[in-house]
């Protein structure tokens, strides 16, 4: 119950936060379609650097909300001995791998098209929650004990409270 409550407060910020990332890709493009993607980092660094670190978020990389996520879903999981549901939770990183390096590669690999000069940052009305968010994914990967110790605590207050 622990790992699933910090799952669902450390998720609800990456979500958030490409949610927000994808809110300002529409705003200056119009849409999201992979092909308008291409070369984007050059046109708007911030908004797909913050995607890059949501991403890396949903993948369970280290340093971030996601793999405190994920470490304590796997950890929950072999404890009680649901072998297949760690791996699982495993197998959804290496799924999330797949569609983020997707629009990675698009962003930051592919050349701009040459109709799309005109097409500039976001603007500041719309970076500024986007990196509150972004910025939550990564201080709560780093400093995990606020959301765990919570998330715990809450958990402890279900099993106590319910009939």
């Amino acid at each position: 119950l622990t790992a699933s409550l910090v799952h669902i407060f450390n998720h609800a910020a990456t979500k958030g936060g490409l949610f927000l990332v994808a809110a300002c890709l529409v705003y200056r493009l119009g849409g999201t379609d992979i092909s308008s993607l291409n070369g984007i980092a050059k046109r708007m660094p911030w908004t797909m650097a913050g995607f890059v670190i949501a991403g890396l978020s949903l993948i369970g990389v280290p340093l971030t909300a996601g793999f405190v996520s994920k470490w304590t879903l796997v950890l929950g999981a072999v404890e009680r001995g649901w072998w297949p549901v760690a791996v699982l939770v495993l197998a959804t990183s290496l799924l999330a791998v797949a569609y983020i390096w997707k629009i990675v590669e698009a962003a930051y690999f592919q050349p701009l098209p040459t109709g799309n000069s005109s097409i500039k940052e976001a603007p500041m009305s719309m970076l500024i929650p986007t990196w509150v968010l972004i910025a939550a994914t990564v201080y709560f990967g780093v400093e995990s004990s606020l959301s765990l110790g919570l998330a715990r605590d809450a958990a402890q207050f279900l099993f106590v409270t319910s009939p």
